[in-house]
């Protein structure tokens, strides 16, 4: 086993999803010195995706991306002795180890490689609930079994130590089912510097990795893109994606190659540490990495130090993500102008439900009313408004054409100006997210060495307990006069999906500013400032090293990205809309 305890590890990402910049393996390995190349190519929907690509051809259900971004970097890397770890095995690791032996002889080269499953579960659901495990909704508390559901998908999150011990057999490339997005850098780490499970202090060595995978999950968010304050990234290039130094104790620099576009800051790395969170126990198969002991330090340009992270045992149980079908979907929007449009959008409503049999014809009938309209405008484009009607029921035949031709019919008979955004459609089947959990001794995490052996990776615990956090002394909230502003003004947001839930991170930029901050955003005026949040249940977390708050609405997302109606289903601008809200700012904060 070759250790390397002198140095940090520099971990390079080069996906953040499963159709991300296909160029970016290239120039993450020809822009500057890395030791391991990465990508997350896997989420929820992803998977369901990979299922349907299954259907057509049994040899599929992996990232074929992959394979063209290895096909542009195989030679180099192993010229240069960089490694290869990537989740984009997703329901077929075996495949796609296979093709990547191919493409590797094809190519006249001879990497070894190794792939980690055990990970789907999908043919065990019968036994598992047989067994007493009732794979409970993490939400709903519904069982399975009462839903009259059969999932087309179900896979474990594993985590790192698969990677690991492939790393120590010498694998040149290692390509993972359902890892977390975090264990494609927490297992490199491992390796290069030599962790073991039993190790002291483990916990916050992984902990702290943990933190450095989830700030590059995601590619050039944590290098400008998708950044709040976006007047501060300079070089409007494409960002360069980002690389994570991870340090012997677990701490990281978070950094990209020089020469590349974007801003690597305290700000954009805590907006990343903030994305698709829960609670500041951010949960793993290795460990529990508690956020909120988390300090950030600018170390230099573009250089952002993440340290201090404590860790605590995982739990004996692993988080499972489910899909099902839902049935079929589809969407038609009407185009609303100029005035009373509200009346004529309940007009359209009645016209096309009686036209249609009745709302209570479909599995669901949703219509919303999109309001983009201004009075007296200036233009045509802005003095309209749409109307957004989905229909969803098992039958494909009635959400098909006989729905959006039936649409159609109001041209001519309905309110006036009536047009809409695009011509009749076809159905879509839509897929369902369901989180579970099951006991970890169910599940066999295996990695297939470069030689063939194949062998099971323990799930460890240890008896460490959840560290105290020590919070930092706030400043006095400012008090004085104050300015209507949009909260924006002083607050950063970055929002995202967490299946049917959508998580909102905010955080300021000075410690006086949080002082505010905490005090102001409550969740009751969370729900005042975004309406659609009035009924849903919130929970909010304090993050205070990192001068920020956690918002998980739960149930805005309906049942995950797959089925959601809103126009937004990953929730991705819900941030922004916040931050775009008046409130009252003590006006000693506002910088101009």
């Amino acid at each position: 086993m070759t250790t390397h305890p002198t140095r940090a590890v520099r971990i390079g990402n080069c996906s953040g999803f499963y159709g991300d910049r296909i160029s970016a393996a290239w120039e993450m390995v020809d822009g500057g010195p890395i030791d391991v190349l990465t990508g997350d190519y896997l989420a929820e929907l992803t998977m369901l995706i990979l299922w349907k690509a299954r259907q057509k051809d049994p040899s599929a259900g992996y990232a074929k991306t992959f394979l063209t971004q290895a096909e542009h970097v195989l030679g180099t890397c192993l010229d240069r002795g960089i490694r290869i770890v990537s989740n984009a095995g997703g329901l077929n690791p075996a495949g796609l180890a296979t093709e990547l032996h191919t493409l590797a002889g094809r190519l006249g080269l001879h990497p070894r490689i190794a792939h980690v499953d055990g990970d789907d579960l999908v043919d065990r659901l019968d036994e598992l609930q047989a067994a007493g495990h009732p794979l409970a909704h993490l939400d709903t508390g519904v069982k399975l079994a009462d839903a009259g559901v059969r999932p087309v998908s179900a896979n474990a999150y594993l985590g790192a130590w698969g990677i690991t011990e492939a790393l120590r057999a010498d694998a040149d490339i290692v390509v993972t089912g359902r890892v977390t997005d975090a264990s494609v850098v927490v297992g490199p780490a491992a390796w290069w510097h030599g962790w073991r499970p039993q190790d002291r202090d483990i916990h916050d060595k992984i902990a702290g990795a943990m933190a450095a995978g989830h700030v590059i999950e995601c590619g050039p968010q944590a290098t400008g893109g998708n950044y709040a304050f976006f007047e501060e990234v300079t070089d409007r290039r494409y960002p360069g994606f980002p690389i994570a130094e991870v340090a012997a104790d677990g701490s990281s620099v978070i950094t990209k190659h020089e020469n590349t576009g974007g801003l690597v800051s305290v700000g954009t790395v805590t907006a990343q540490l903030l994305y698709e969170i829960g609670a500041p126990a951010y949960l793993g198969p290795d460990a529990v990495a508690h956020f909120d002991t988390l300090s950030l330090a600018q170390e230099g340009e573009h250089r952002v130090r993440i340290s201090g992270a404590r860790g605590s045992s995982p739990t004996d149980q692993l988080k499972v993500a489910l899909n099902y079908e839902g049935g079929y979907r589809n969407t038609m929007t009407l185009v609303l102008t100029g005035t009373r449009i509200e009346e004529k959008a309940a007009w359209a409503i009645e016209q096309l439900a009686g036209l249609l049999g009745g709302r209570d014809r479909f599995a669901e009938f949703d219509a919303q009313l999109l309001r983009f309209d201004h009075p007296d405008a200036p233009t045509n484009a802005e003095a309209t408004a749409h109307l957004r009607v989905t229909v969803k029921d098992p039958d494909r035949r009635k959400v098909g054409r006989a729905f959006s031709n039936t649409t159609m019919e109001l041209a001519l008979g309905g309110y006036p100006g009536f047009h809409t955004t695009t011509p009749p459609s076809a159905e879509s089947a839509f897929g369902v997210y369901w989180p579970t959990l099951v006991p970890a001794a169910e599940v066999e995490h295996r990695v297939t060495l470069p030689d063939g052996t194949v062998h099971s990776v323990p799930h460890v615990r240890g008896d460490t307990r959840a560290p105290e956090p020590v919070a930092p002394e706030l400043p006095a909230v400012p008090g004085g006069p104050t300015r209507r502003v949009p909260l924006g003004t002083v607050a950063g947001a970055r929002s995202g999906d967490k299946g049917g839930n959508a998580n909102i991170g905010v955080w300021a930029r000075t410690d006086a500013e949080h002082a505010w901050l905490r005090e102001y955003l409550t969740t009751d005026r969370l729900k005042q400032l975004l309406p659609e949040t009035a009924e849903l249940e919130v929970h909010r977390y304090e993050l205070p090293n990192l001068r920020a708050l956690n918002f998980v609405v739960v149930g805005i997302l309906g049942d995950g990205v797959a089925s959601a109606t809103r126009p937004d289903p990953q929730a991705k601008g819900l941030g922004e809309y916040l931050r775009s809200r008046l409130a009252e700012i003590p006006e000693s904060l506002l910088r101009t």
